[in-house]
C-alpha cells in the first residue's frame, strides 16, 4: 500500500468516525440548530460583504462629523435639514438588505390514464412435395403425418395498464430573506433560511431566487410567485423524520433491484 493510499484511507476513516459521532450525539441530545451566518451568495461566489477596517474607520468618522455638524431641528417641526424624508423608498435594493417573502402554495393536480392493447396472429403452411421424402416422414411418425399441415404458427399478446396521480399541496409561510447580490440589470438575488426547534425536531425553511425590485411591495414584501428560479424547501430533521424515513439499506435495495 502506497503512502498516498494510506493517507486516503486514514482521512476516510476519520470522516466516517466523525459522522458516526455526530449521528450518535444527535440521537442522544436531539438535532441542533445551525449557526447563524450570512447566506452564501448564489452568484458570484467572490463578493465582499463586510467593509475593511479602514473603510469602517472612515465611515465612523464621517458619521461622527455629520452628527456634530447637523443643524438642530426647527421649533414645532418634524423636519431637519439633511434628514431622510418620510417618503423615502425603504424597500430592499442593496446587498445585505432584508425583505419578507410570503409563501402561499395551494396546488392540486389529478391525472388518470388507461391503456389497453391486444393482438393475435395465426399462420399455417404445408408442403405437397419435398424431394419425395414426404412418405418417409410419414413412416418416421407413426401417429400420422400430414404434409399439407407441415408448419403452423400461432401467437397472441395482450397488454393493459392504468395509472392515476392525485396531489394536493398547501403551504402558508413567511420568511425573511437577505439580498446576496445585485445583477447588472438591477435584479436582486435573495436567499433566506429559518429554523424552528420543537422538542427533538427541527423544522427548516429555505428560500432562494431572483426578484425584480419593481415587484417588491411598499411593505417590503414579495410573493413566492414573483421569484424567478425559486428554490423553496420545507422539511425537518430529528426523531420523527428519522423514524418516518426508509432505512438506507432498504432504499438501496429498492432502488437497484431489477424486480
Amino acid at each position: 500500500m502506497t503512502r498516498k493510499n494510506a493517507l486516503i484511507l486514514t482521512l476516510s476513516g476519520a470522516a466516517l468516525a466523525l459522522g458516526a459521532c455526530s449521528t450518535a450525539v444527535e440521537a442522544v441530545r436531539g438535532p441542533e440548530l445551525a449557526p447563524i451566518g450570512y447566506p452564501a451568495a448564489l452568484v458570484p461566489t467572490s463578493q465582499m460583504y463586510m467593509p475593511s477596517p479602514e473603510e469602517q474607520a472612515a465611515q465612523r468618522a464621517a458619521q461622527n462629523a455629520a452628527i456634530v455638524n447637523a443643524p438642530a431641528a426647527s421649533a414645532n417641526s418634524l423636519w431637519r435639514t439633511g434628514a431622510r424624508t418620510f417618503f423615502g423608498d425603504q424597500r430592499a435594493r442593496r446587498v445585505g438588505d432584508i425583505l419578507t417573502v410570503a409563501i402561499s402554495i395551494d396546488d392540486r393536480a389529478q391525472t388518470s390514464n388507461s391503456t389497453q392493447r391486444a393482438r393475435s396472429n395465426d399462420a399455417s403452411g404445408g408442403v405437397s412435395n419435398f424431394f419425395g421424402l414426404e412418405n418417409s416422414l410419414g413412416k418416421a411418425f407413426p401417429g400420422g403425418f400430414d404434409p399439407s399441415a407441415m408448419v403452423g404458427l400461432q401467437g397472441e399478446a395482450n397488454a393493459s395498464g392504468s395509472g392515476s396521480v392525485s396531489r394536493s399541496e398547501r403551504v402558508n409561510l413567511t420568511v425573511a430573506a437577505v439580498v446576496t447580490d445585485v445583477l447588472s440589470n438591477g435584479n436582486l438575488i435573495i436567499q433566506g433560511r429559518q429554523e424552528v426547534r420543537t422538542n427533538r425536531e427541527v423544522r427548516e425553511l429555505t428560500v432562494a431566487g431572483i426578484v425584480r425590485p419593481e415587484d417588491i411591495s411598499s411593505a417590503n414584501t414579495i410573493n413566492h410567485t414573483q421569484i424567478a428560479e425559486a428554490r423553496i424547501s420545507y422539511g425537518g430533521r430529528g426523531d420523527i423524520s428519522r423514524m418516518q424515513a426508509t432505512p438506507a439499506a432498504q432504499s438501496l435495495v429498492e432502488r437497484f433491484s431489477p424486480f
